[in-house]
């Protein structure tokens, strides 16, 4: 299955390659463009994008500007700006934004946001795939090698949770918070014993990383 593809659109060249990395990592294909009339002509010949990340203050033309030509083309935007005054977010939601993250951020954050608009939207990828094993995130279905391998259902979302962050460190406050809903109190042995268990069933024993007194990372080199 083809990869979502993302354009963004940002000209400061460190924040756009920090981000393109970190979005090859997680499985996305992307685009960067540093000028905001660039933009606008890249689009003329190709449009076929799932989201689009626009810096507000950009060269040529700014981003609240480029606003109107994804809509043309049917790209949803997620603002990525320095901008922290009200108006300046209002504007661009009311503008038809879905979604506003300020300079700096954390970039799990960004890739769980760029993850719920692309859900909201339709556009996301159903199938996840890691080495041998294929994952449906619709039927919430897990195949290695071909073999159906069942999982607990919060086993499912924690592995969801790691495939979607690969590469990524996902703190076990993240996990607590995210999957069994509640905020970090001290008691971490739940996520650990569901990290066992993925390990075995998936024979990830050395995918799966460890990172002392911070939490777990999925490896894919």
């Amino acid at each position: 299955m083809a990869k979502n593809r993302i354009l963004i659109v940002e000209d400061d060249k460190d924040i756009a390659e920090s981000v393109g990395l970190n979005l090859d990592l997680s499985g996305y294909d992307y685009t960067i463009i540093d000028d905001g009339l660039a933009a606008v002509e890249h689009l003329t010949t190709d449009h076929s994008y799932d989201l689009a990340l626009l810096d507000v203050m950009l060269p040529g033309l700014d981003g609240f500007a480029l606003m109107e030509h994804m809509q043309k083309y049917n790209i949803p935007a997620l603002y990525l700006t320095a901008k922290t005054d009200v108006n300046s977010r209002i504007r661009g939601l009311r503008d038809g934004a879905e979604d506003y993250i300020i300079k700096p951020f954390e970039m799990l954050e960004l890739l769980v946001r760029i993850e719920k608009i692309l859900e909201r939207t339709g556009k996301l990828n159903k199938i996840l795939r890691y080495r041998d094993i294929t994952v449906d995130t619709e039927k919430r279905t897990v195949m290695k090698a071909g073999k159906a391998i069942p999982l607990q259902p919060l086993e499912f979302d924690v592995l969801l949770m790691l495939l979607k962050n690969k590469n990524l460190t996902v703190s076990r406050e993240q996990l607590l918070s995210e999957i069994w809903g509640y905020d970090y109190i001290g008691e971490t042995r739940a996520v650990d014993v569901k990290i066992s268990s993925l390990r075995k069933k998936l024979d990830l024993g050395s995918e799966i990383k460890a990172i002392p007194k911070l939490g777990y990372r999925l490896e894919e080199r």
